[in-house]
């Protein structure tokens, strides 16, 4: 009994959205953090189908601390633009001329991450908990992930000022969608913002040819 009570504790820090312990190293007596974290592969056996993940999509404002599973972090990345043809390496959203212009940011309580969608893979851009600022307060910084999409002006060779704000803005639109759907079939709060703090997030990332387009929080609902 005891080793069956240690191992379900074992498997329950491992599924927190926290990066796992198989993502520190120690070295001279000291825990060092990952820059690249592998992603569990997405778990393809949701039962639930297109037209309920529609009707129960839904705008949610309100958040609970709890965090998300290191599982449902793969996979709601996964959902919002992952890899769902390997053969070409085109994506759940579609994109124009697929140039694949938009990056998704991981804010969470262990630090901010690139979602790296060809590799599936996190790459950490902060070691430290950057939600707080991004609303300046609020309830919506409570929430365990905080997603913000960038649009990635170095993808677009080819198009103009104009079209590059066109369809970055359009894009965006599609990924923020996918989130939707994939929180209806788990019970999770979301709401799209185009309202944060901008400038907070900016120092975070440190954004060089692109835009700064929406955040999407996503988390259980408080109760």
């Amino acid at each position: 009994m005891k080793r069956i009570l240690i191992l379900t504790v074992i498997m329950a820090s491992a599924l927190s959205l926290s990066v796992p312990a198989s993502a520190q190293k120690a070295k001279n007596g000291k825990a060092k953090k990952e820059t690249v974290i592998k992603l569990n592969a997405p778990d393809m056996e949701n039962s639930v189908t297109l037209m309920e993940a529609l009707k129960n999509r839904q705008t949610n404002r309100s958040f609970a601390t709890q965090e998300l599973s290191w599982q449902q972090l793969s996979d709601v990345l996964w959902a919002a633009a992952g890899v769902n043809r390997p053969d070409n390496g085109k994506r759940t959203a579609p994109t124009a001329r697929n140039a694949q212009e938009i990056d998704i940011y991981a804010f969470t309580p262990s630090g901010v991450f690139l979602y790296d969608a060809p590799n599936h893979e996190l790459k950490r851009v902060a070691d430290k908990d950057c939600r707080s600022g991004l609303y300046n307060g609020g309830n919506f910084e409570k929430a365990p992930l905080i997603l913000v999409y960038v649009g990635n002006f170095d993808k677009m060779e080819g198009f103009n000022e104009e079209a590059r704000n066109f369809y970055s803005a359009t894009d965006v639109g599609f990924v923020s969608q996918n989130v939707y759907l994939y929180c209806a079939t788990q019970n999770l709060s979301t709401v799209i913002c185009g309202s944060f703090n901008h400038d907070h997030a900016g120092k975070v990332l440190n954004i060089k040819n692109g835009k700064l387009l929406l955040a999407q929080p996503v988390g259980y609902p408080e109760k």
